[in-house]
Formats: C-alpha cells, sequence, structure tokens
C-alpha cells in the first residue's frame, strides 16, 4: 500500500488541519498497541462506548506516527501531527476502505449467512490457494469495522478475494456491500443468530441479501423463500438434496466417517467424499463445490481437493476425552441454531451410548426466555440426551425443563465441582458462548496423551509460502527445503502440503530424507543437496536427482546412471561463487564441460549456487559479487553444452534482499516456518511451531534452598518453583538456563532458574497464578524463536532442527 493523503482526504472528505505536502502511507490501524504502527502509518481514531482512541494519539505521536483521522483534535495537539477530521472516523475507516477496494480489480467472493461464514471461508482458501493469490478476512473479521481492515490487506499480489460479512442490525449490509464490492456470492443459510436486530425474518434476509446487488451470481442452497427476495438482475447458481430443479442436484449417503455426495449438473455427474457426516459440513462443503464449478474447476480437481477438507479451529471438533469418552467441542458460540447443528452432529457419534450436554445461557436467538428454553428442552429431549449441565444465570432457572441437569452459576463454579462429577464411557457435547470460556472446561476432560508436544500450523505455513510467492515473478519457480526433518517441524506433513500448493521442487541434505518422502507419496521433483556416493542408487531407484558439486561426485554418478542403462537423468550442478562449502571453482569448468559434452546419461536440469550473506546488509557488495560471478560461470554452461537450466541462488533472505536475482527459481528455507532476519519482514509472517508443555509439580522453597545441579540457583526469599517435564534431551539448550531464559504461563513469563536438565527444567512461579497440570509455553510467538537464539548466541535454525523427535509434533489448521 502507499496512498497519498491528498487521496485519502477526497476518500473521506476529511478537512485537514494545516497544508498537506505530498506525503504517502503505507499503513492502517486502530490498534494503538501494535508494534507495526510508525511513521508511514495512518490511524483512525475510533470512538466506542467504552473506548476513546483520541485519548491515545499523544503516546503515539511519542512513538513516531504522524497521520491520523479524528473526530476532535486533542488539546495541544494540533501542531504536533498531521489531524484529518472527520464527524465519524468509523465511517471514514469504511469511506477509505471502499475507496481502496477500488483500485483493484479480480475476483471477489462476498460470504454471508447466519453460520458457517468462517469455514466457508476457510475451506474456499484452501481450496483455490494453489491457483490463486489469495486476499482473505483475518479469522472472522465480519464486522463494520474488521471488514474494512481486511479489505485493506489487499496488495497488488492479490488476485483473489474471500471476504465474510456479519450483520446484526438493518442498514449495516450496505454499508460493508460497497467495501466487499463482491463479484461473487455466497449465502450460507438464514438462521436465528442476531434475530433480536430484526423486525422479522423478511426484513433478516433482505438486509442479508443487501451484500450481493451487484454480484455476478449468487451461490445457495435453492429456497423459494429466499428467492422471492431476490432482484431480478441478481443471478443464481443454486444447489439442492430435495428440489431437483435446482441448478446442481445432491445425492448424499453417510458412512461411519464420511458422507458420499453424487453431483449431478445437466450432463455432468461425479461423485465426491468429504471427511463429515454432519448437516451443518455437508452443507458448507456444497458451498464450495458449487464455486469450484462456477469457476470451471475440472470435476477431477474438484475430488481431489474437496476429500482434504478439515475441520475448522473452534468449530464442532472431535476430541478424545478421559475415562474412555468422547468430546464434541463447540465453545465457540451459543445460539439456538447452532445448538441444533450441534446436537445433529452429536447424533453421528454412536461410539457411547451415553450422552451428556453441558451448555450456557444461550444469545442471540430472537426468542422469548420462555419459548426458547422450551424448544431447547424438546431438542434434548428428541436427541435422547442423557444429562445436562446448565451454566450461566439464565439457562439454571429454566434447569426444570430439562432430563436430569444440574445447574452452576458459572464456569469456575463448575471446574470447582468437576472432580464428583464422574465422567465416564459417554459424549459430550461442550456448547457455550465465549465469554463463558469452555475451553477450560474443555482442557479438563480431554485426554493428555502427551504432556509435550511441538504444535505444527499448517495455515501458518501456507501464509507465509503466500507471502514470499508473492515477492516471486510469475513466471519465477519455487523450491522448498524440507531437509533436516522440515527444519524440526516434520517433513512429510509438509512436504503434502506443499505438494497441495504446487510447488515446483523440494530441496532435501540427504538421499535417505528424499527416499522416507517418496515412501510416504510425495512425488514432486526432489533435489538431494549433499548425495552421498553410496546412495545413488537407491537415489535412481528413487527418482531423486542429484546436486553434483565436484569432478569426482559427476564420474561416480555417471557410473552408476550407466549401471542402469539410463539417458538424460536430472542433476544439478553447484557452482562455487563464494560460500567455499561445495561446487565447481570456475578453473574447474572446462573439465566439466569437457565430460558432460560426452555423455547423454545425464542432463543438466539446474546450475546453482549459495548466497553466503544475504541476510547480512554490510556484505552488500560481497553478495552482489556472488551474483555477478554466478551469472559469469552460469552462462559459460550455457554456451558451452548449448542448454537452457533452470538457475538459481536465491535463499529465504535474498529471495527479499535481492529480488533482481531471482533468476529461473529460488529456494524457500527457514521463512517458510515464520522467522525471518528482518523485524518488518517478520511482522509479515505467522508463527508455525509452538513448543507446549505442562507443569509436573509446584513446590515451594524458602530463602537459602536451591534448586537442580550444582545449586545453581539459591532462593533470595520464599520462592513457587515449577517442574516442566522438557529438558535439553528435547533440544532445550543449557544455555537457556540460570536466569537466561523464559517460559510463558498463563500469559506471563516464568524465568528459568537452576540448570536445564537432561529431561526437566524449572521456572519462578511465585508472582502467576497456575496449578500442576498448567500449560506451558517453551516457544512459540512468546518466546520467539529468535528470542531464543540471540540469548544463547545461536540462530532459529539450530533452535528448530534441535527438538528432538521423541517430542510429539501435532499438526493443525486454524
Amino acid at each position: 500500500m502507499s496512498i497519498t493523503l491528498q487521496n485519502i482526504i477526497q476518500s473521506i472528505q476529511a478537512k485537514p488541519n494545516g497544508k498537506i505536502a505530498l506525503e504517502t502511507i503505507d499503513n492502517v490501524s486502530i490498534d494503538s498497541r501494535s508494534l507495526q504502527n510508525n511513521s508511514k502509518t495512518l490511524f483512525f481514531a475510533l470512538v466506542g462506548p467504552n473506548n476513546d482512541a483520541h485519548t491515545y494519539i499523544n503516546d503515539l505521536i511519542a512513538k513516531g506516527v504522524r497521520f491520523f483521522v479524528v473526530n476532535y483534535i486533542p488539546e495541544n495537539l494540533d501542531s504536533k501531527a498531521v489531524f484529518l477530521v472527520v464527524e465519524d472516523t468509523l465511517k471514514a475507516l469504511q469511506d477509505f476502505a471502499a475507496y481502496y477496494r477500488n483500485l483493484f480489480s479480480f475476483p471477489v467472493i462476498g460470504i454471508t449467512g447466519s453460520n458457517g461464514k468462517t469455514i466457508v471461508k476457510e475451506w474456499l482458501n484452501f481450496l483455490l490457494s494453489p491457483d490463486y493469490n489469495i486476499i482473505r478476512s483475518p479469522k472472522s473479521y465480519n464486522s463494520q469495522v474488521g471488514v474494512p481492515l481486511s479489505v485493506i490487506g489487499i496488495n497488488e499480489n492479490h488476485n483473489f478475494g474471500i471476504f465474510e460479512a456479519g450483520i446484526s442490525k438493518v442498514g449495516e449490509m450496505e454499508r460493508l456491500q460497497r467495501i466487499i464490492k463482491p463479484t461473487i456470492g455466497i449465502l450460507t443459510n438464514i438462521g436465528s443468530a442476531h434475530d433480536e436486530g430484526f423486525l422479522n425474518i423478511s426484513q433478516k434476509i433482505k438486509e442479508k441479501l443487501a451484500l450481493f446487488t451487484d454480484v455476478q451470481v449468487l451461490i445457495l442452497n435453492k429456497n423459494k423463500t429466499i428467492e422471492a427476495f431476490l432482484k431480478p438482475n441478481v443471478k443464481t447458481f443454486t444447489w439442492s438434496t430435495q428440489d431437483k430443479k435446482a441448478d446442481v442436484f445432491i445425492q448424499k449417503k453417510t458412512f461411519e466417517d464420511y458422507s458420499e455426495l453424487r453431483i449431478s449438473r445437466k450432463d455432468i455427474c461425479f461423485t465426491i467424499d468429504i471427511p463429515f457426516t454432519d448437516e451443518a459440513s455437508v452443507e458448507n462443503s456444497l458451498h464450495c463445490v458449487l464455486t469450484m464449478l462456477y469457476l470451471e474447476y475440472s470435476t477431477e480437481v474438484i475430488v481431489a481437493r474437496v476429500k482434504e477438507l478439515y475441520p475448522v479451529e473452534m468449530r464442532l471438533k472431535v476430541k478424545n476425552g478421559i475415562n474412555n469418552c468422547t468430546l464434541i467441542d463447540d465453545s465457540y458460540s451459543s445460539d439456538f441454531q447452532s445448538l441444533k447443528i450441534a446436537l445433529d452432529f452429536l447424533e453421528n457419534q454412536k461410539k457411547h451410548k451415553k450422552r451428556t450436554l453441558i451448555l450456557s445461557d444461550i444469545f442471540q436467538s430472537g426468542l422469548a426466555e420462555e419459548e426458547l428454553y422450551s424448544k431447547v428442552s424438546q431438542l434434548i429431549i428428541s436427541n435422547k440426551i442423557s444429562r445436562v449441565f446448565c451454566i450461566g444465570e439464565t439457562v439454571s432457572r429454566f434447569k426444570h425443563k430439562f432430563i436430569n441437569a444440574t445447574s452452576f452459576l458459572g464456569t469456575e463454579d463448575f471446574i470447582k465441582a468437576f472432580e464428583n462429577l464422574q465422567f465416564s464411557d459417554e459424549t459430550i457435547l461442550i456448547k457455550g458462548s465465549r465469554q463463558f470460556e469452555f475451553e477450560h472446561i474443555v482442557s479438563l476432560l480431554e485426554e493428555k496423551t502427551h504432556e509435550t508436544v511441538l504444535e505444527i500450523n499448517l495455515n501458518a505455513i501456507s501464509h507465509n509460502l503466500n507471502y514470499f510467492k508473492s515477492k516471486l515473478k510469475p513466471e519465477t519457480k519455487l523450491m522448498v527445503m524440507v531437509k533436516a526433518f522440515g527444519y524440526g517441524s516434520g517433513s512429510f506433513e509438509i512436504a503434502k502440503l506443499l505438494a497441495h500448493h504446487q510447488v515446483d521442487y523440494l530441496g532435501v541434505a540427504f538421499a535417505d530424507e528424499g527416499i522416507d518422502l517418496r515412501k510416504e507419496g510425495i512425488d514432486l521433483p526432489i533435489m538431494v543437496m549433499n548425495p552421498e556416493m553410496t546412495s545413488f542408487q537407491l537415489m535412481l531407484q528413487y527418482h531423486l536427482e542429484p546436486e553434483i558439486y565436484s569432478i569426482r561426485v559427476l564420474k561416480a554418478f555417471l557410473k552408476a546412471v550407466e549401471e542402469k542403462q539410463l539417458d538424460e537423468y536430472p542433476i544439478h550442478i553447484k557452482i562455487n561463487t563464494g560460500m567455499n562449502r561445495l561446487g565447481f571453482d570456475p578453473e574447474m569448468l572446462p573439465e566439466l564441460v569437457s565430460i558432460l559434452k560426452n555423455t547423454q546419461r545425464v542432463k543438466v536440469k539446474s546450475i546453482l549456487s549459495h548466497l553466503a550473506s544475504s541476510d547480512v546488509p554490510s556484505h552488500h557488495e560481497f553478495t552482489l559479487q556472488q551474483i555477478a560471478s554466478f551469472e559469469r560461470d552460469s552462462s559459460f554452461l550455457i554456451q558451452e553444452l548449448s542448454i537452457d537450466p533452470i538457475r538459481h541462488i536465491c535463499n529465504t533472505s535474498g529471495i527479499s534482499n535481492y529480488p533482481n536475482a531471482q533468476y529461473d527459481m529460488v529456494r524457500l528455507g527457514i521463512g517458510l516456518y515464520g522467522v525471518s532476519n528482518e523485524e518488518e519482514e517478520q511482522q509479515m509472517l505467522e508463527n508455525v511451531g509452538t513448543l507446549k508443555s505442562i507443569i509436573s509439580q509446584i513446590r515451594t522453597i524458602e530463602a537459602g534452598e536451591s534448586v537442580g545441579y550444582s545449586r545453581r540457583f539459591v532462593a533470595m526469599k520464599t520462592t513457587r518453583v515449577a517442574t516442566i517435564p522438557i529438558g535439553y534431551a528435547d533440544g532445550i539448550s543449557r544455555h537457556w538456563g540460570n536466569g537466561v531464559g523464559y517460559v510463558t504461563i498463563n500469559g506471563k513469563a516464568a524465568t528459568i532458574i537452576g540448570s536445564v536438565c537432561m529431561d526437566m527444567l524449572m521456572a519462578d512461579v511465585t508472582d502467576i497464578p497456575c496449578l500442576e497440570g498448567s500449560e506451558v509455553i517453551i516457544f512459540g510467538k512468546n518466546p520467539s524463536v529468535t528470542t531464543i537464539a540471540n540469548a544463547t548466541k545461536t540462530i532459529p535454525y539450530e533452535i528448530l532442527t534441535s527438538i528432538s523427535l521423541r517430542v510429539k509434533r501435532m499438526f493443525y489448521r486454524e
């Protein structure tokens, strides 16, 4: 983003204080706490019922922010910054977002409905991202503030948009429509959420449909009532499981753990499998299928991708519980419609006869309390719920309507009584509004099979991949490094995701890493960066492509290829341009040319080199020399051999710092895993790995008592000490102990005291509320691997790759 203040002033009809120079902004903010606020930030001082951002302007000026959109100029600040005065800063934010949206022309999907918006958005992003650089609403940014912030995230590299729109009263959708300006519309459903903001269902339908006034097509479940409210110019693309007049007719078969959907459209008929059985997931997936059909995807691609759909976190997640229980975690929202969907989902869980419902107060129903809880009672009876735990003042008043009900005024009361409630051999639906923090109940009920785990966020991997792809020219190929067990994150799972994103090459260090990927079904081209001559036969067997860095290695590989009587087997020639590790020096090239000219056994697929200091600004000239050497030597080989190979020299830092050296391909490494050497770029990347453990034991020691080996920590006062089951055998450096490092418990830093042991470490939790069993963050967002690396005088690579294989990796998508 680079927008002049003059254009902004016109778009939001602001009155500037004083003269405005030819200033530009590249960032918009509404959060005074954001570390991204800087001299190029335009800060919108929003005013809410409990907060007035104008009060933070003085602090922001002190931090370097110069431009503000305000309702009024705070006292004594008019000469200290540039103020754009408007009547309503929220409307100004929306006006600016609408102006900014109009600067781009590409397909945009606008999604609204009572339920399923976020799931459909995330699934569409997963299904379409291999083919588009997608901008989408982060999390559930679908509000009057969230939508403009989402749209402002567009940059010139995006070529597809997916945005949610959520409303709670009349008049809101018109504002969101002009900001999103969708070309494709999706209506998930019309339910009871936010009913209280509308006079009747007709008014609500009209308001929802206002998002689609100018779309090229509206995708929806065929519904005569809704279609009656549509304007004649709105073209629809409908599906149905009941009405054969729909554009797409669906026949469904449900099996134990998946659904088979037969899709019929005119003379096209095909079958897809989705890994879900509940009606909500079937409906959400069908919106995605119709979108892909409208975008003219082949049936083969649709079938292959849809079967890989996954549960979206915070929505109806099935988990193993304590004492042979099964948990259905729906601790995201509590409205009548979503309760119906959750109970329908519960019906499909056949493992246990006994069924328990843990239910909070229900909001956004649009019904009077007596009527609402009477309907809830009917649902509970029809779904054969064995017992109900009511949590909240309102639902507790109606517990007499429920079978075998026990009530608690709040979540804390339930937790205090937990040990006496006896959960075993049952399916438990946890259904509550966010404000009740039912995640604490889920934590109590969830089976603790592994105390220490490295969680890998696959969505973050995708985000980081797309971030770096956005920096590439359209024709530039991409190799991604998955060596060293995927930088400690797990090579197969990440390789599978990269295959989904259609990267061009994978890079591994040794042949056995590539062989393991082949055995797991990865069929992307794989380059072995450091091939051992003893592995050549296996490399040929598993179609792995070697980096050739010396005459000795070349001759040995040619011998292996000749034994197999193979021709034009792909190889990659490594040139040494200054790293001085592996590679051909300039004086070796004539002999290399002579050998290659006299054989048809191999084909030079690529020529590469490696930048030694692309991340160090002070070594800029050296890096330019490396690039010049690569240009000279690779051009010599190309001319002498009359070949047209892929050329590549840029690593992660090279991608960002030397865009003119992209050549034909780049190699993405540590950046994929969310680590950058540049602070500004780091802010753009998402954290991928979070290493978690728990507190095994808490004890209190007195002044003079010591902790751990060699008594390296001696208490100066009464101290609470938490012991955590992770140590240097798991990859935690001993240099991170003895007061240097910390872990995070309940959002607070707990200093590591004493020496890090082989299997455990100890932390000071004197001022931190926590219990035995509480979660501990070893690294993730805080502390980050970069923080640990800086403190222990190493690099993030070492931190990541040191995590031992005895630490379980757990992969998830948000």
